[in-house]
């Protein structure tokens, strides 16, 4: 079958969009997690906070909510990670291996180590109030017995992450408890055996590329001790318990920022061949730091089953109706003659280079600027998965970059998107809390000729407004007051999207309220009324209106005042009109169906509710906001 040419499209690039492949799950980042949760009597123990304000809670709840909060955001941010829930120390036992003492928890035909759903998530906010029926607590290691729990929810969390491969998974197992010395009660030779074993078969788990990670929580009054069992196990020194135990609390607070600090790593967006010289090469990952969040892409599913469709294309033949099974060939017409084109000669007629990253020399660092970063830069790391000696030659390369000052300027792009892109070499910069930035390299991407346009000069007639130097010293002090110190950008979530993002969790979990959402780009009103900085405002704002600023506003408010005025008063009468209905007992019976619409907006206008659209919008806006 011959498709004709377009020519436009012949040079088309691959992807539309540069930045598409930061936005793509990649098989290779999917995480595979098993919480591992210490059920014991002493988890479900109350524990009285420091904080006056704050009600008795066990850690079995704190744990719960934290994982709870945790699912909710790995659902949206992350849905193609697999989690399993594992309870240890129960009374009843449920699992494959069918050992004592632990609990996997499941819904519906799901599988054990399976991607997040909202009936699961469900499911498991609803289970602490019947754990102790359903599921039960008990001490699975006591003297005289050789019954080891932990050991057991060791090797069961293990067989849960034997899905997939240690290349194309990251595996985790998150430990949940509040017994630092799980073998307290048990003495002599018995002891120190059901101690090397369980950390043997933590050990064993670790050679097979699956990270332990403690989530230890405190008494109020007496600090988990790391030293007595678990240090040996995760594999921390002295010196390190300390740092280790100050980034935990006790309280849900602590424990959920910790948890959502590990579990949002940096993914590995691909990985590329950095061509140093001819025939020298090392291997780079390459990491998305900052991008866009946006939502979720549309998902089309079937209407009876509900599961999501495949999309499929065939060709069929114009003469005969048959299924074409051969490859497309696509042709352009020449002198009257179709040349014909099959889809490899047509990748080969737009490959610029087969290089991903190739260097081709060193700037000294003044001379790139700041407006040639047009776009997010992309961070990468030396890897020796493939390379060896990657790490080596990447280090050599950083720090003479460092230590001269110097940029570098490589090659970079798929084989229809050729580009310039400079490498700048970043130093590590830590703290007294730990690492800030990471040692490595940023790519940023050098624009093209025609990306760089002259600034526009202005006539004679109408000169640019400057400003005074006066002024000037009020903005600079006004900036100064307002300063956001230690500012990142990461403080701060799109509140649209945190909007979205509760309405769907509402809706999938059945829940009856909307989460509640913060909106922090909101002016930090109490900071703005501080004296000095409502001076500072004062002050600018003279240096540019003048004195008579004031007069001139106050002047403009009389002018609108008959607008305010009209919608004033007719704010007033909807509301007095408002209070002469019933509304949720109408909404509960469907007669909000048998008034105007002038009547329903009198109900929006007096709660401050659009007023646009049919009536049926209006109803379902009501209805809606007796809901809430």
């Amino acid at each position: 079958m011959d498709m004709e040419l377009d020519p436009d499209e012949v040079f088309r690039d691959d992807e539309d969009d540069a930045e598409a492949e930061y936005f793509r799950e990649r098989a290779s980042t999917k995480e595979l997690a098993v919480y591992l949760i210490d059920a014991s009597p002493k988890m479900f123990l109350t524990h009285s906070p420091s904080e006056k304000h704050m009600k008795d809670e066990s850690h079995f709840h704190i744990t719960m909510s934290c994982i709870l909060s945790s699912l909710k955001t790995q659902i949206i941010s992350r849905s193609y990670d697999e989690v399993a829930i594992c309870f240890f120390n129960t009374r009843e036992k449920k699992n494959l291996q069918d050992l004592n003492g632990v609990f996997v928890f499941n819904v519906g035909d799901r599988e054990s180590l399976d991607r997040p759903t909202a009936k699961f998530i469900k499911e498991l906010s609803q289970l602490e109030e019947k754990f102790a029926k359903e599921i039960g607590s008990q001490y699975g290691i006591v003297a005289g017995s050789r019954e080891n729990s932990l050991y057991n929810a060791l090797w069961v969390a293990q067989a849960l992450l034997r899905k997939g491969s240690a290349r194309t998974a990251d595996k985790r197992i998150l430990l949940f408890t509040n017994e630092d010395d799980p073998f307290g009660n048990i003495k002599g030779a018995t002891k120190t055996d059901m101690t090397r074993t369980t950390q043997q078969r933590a050990k064993d788990a670790q050679d097979l590329g699956i990270s332990i990670e403690l989530f230890p929580l405190s008494e109020p009054h007496k600090e988990f001790d790391l030293s007595r069992f678990y240090a040996d196990m995760i594999g921390i020194d002295d010196d390190g318990i300390a740092e280790f135990m100050s980034a935990i609390g006790a309280k849900f607070e602590d424990m959920e920022y910790e948890l959502k600090r590990r579990m949002i790593k940096k993914r590995i967006v691909k990985t590329l061949t950095f061509t140093i010289a001819n025939g020298l090469a090392i291997e780079v990952n390459t990491y998305a730091l900052v991008r866009p969040t946006v939502p979720g892409s549309t998902v089309w599913l079937d209407s009876v089953t509900n599961q999501p469709l495949k999309i499929e294309r065939s060709f069929i033949c114009a003469d005969t109706g048959a299924l074409m099974e051969e490859p497309t060939k696509r042709f352009q017409t020449y002198q009257n003659m179709n040349v014909k084109f099959s889809v490899e000669e047509l990748s080969e007629i737009k490959r610029v280079s087969t290089a991903q990253l190739r260097l081709l020399g060193f700037k000294p660092l003044n001379c790139l600027k700041d407006y040639h970063n047009l776009r997010p830069s992309t961070f990468i790391f030396p890897t020796d998965e493939e390379v060896l000696g990657s790490t080596l030659i990447f280090v050599a390369l950083h720090r003479s970059m460092l230590r001269l000052n110097r940029f570098a300027v490589a090659f970079y792009g798929n084989p229809s998107h050729p580009q310039l892109v400079a490498i700048v070499a970043q130093d590590e910069v830590k703290v007294a809390g730990g690492q800030v930035e990471p040692p490595g390299m940023h790519i940023i991407y050098l624009p093209y000729a025609d990306d760089i346009r002259p600034i526009e000069e202005m006539s004679p007639e109408n000169p640019v407004p400057r400003a005074s130097d006066e002024q000037i010293d009020k903005a600079a002090a006004l900036m100064k007051r307002i300063d956001l110190k230690g500012f990142s950008i990461t403080q701060l979530s799109n509140p649209a999207l945190q909007r979205h993002y509760a309405v769907l969790q509402a809706l999938a979990l059945e829940e009856d309220e909307l989460p509640e959402t913060k909106d922090k780009t909101l002016p930090d009103e109490e900071g703005m009324s501080r004296p000095t900085v409502v001076n500072a405002i004062d002050q600018f704002k003279h240096s540019v209106y003048g004195d008579q600023y004031e007069a001139r506003s106050s002047a403009g408010d009389d002018n609108m005042s008959e607008a305010s005025k009209k919608r004033k008063a007719s704010a007033g009468n909807a509301v007095k009109e408002c209070e002469n209905y019933n509304w949720a007992e109408m909404a509960e019976s469907g007669k909000l169906t048998t008034l105007t619409v002038v009547e329903l907006k009198y109900y929006l206008t007096a709660h401050n509710l659009p007023v646009s659209g049919k009536k049926e919008d209006l109803i379902s806006r009501i209805k809606m906001h007796l809901r809430k």
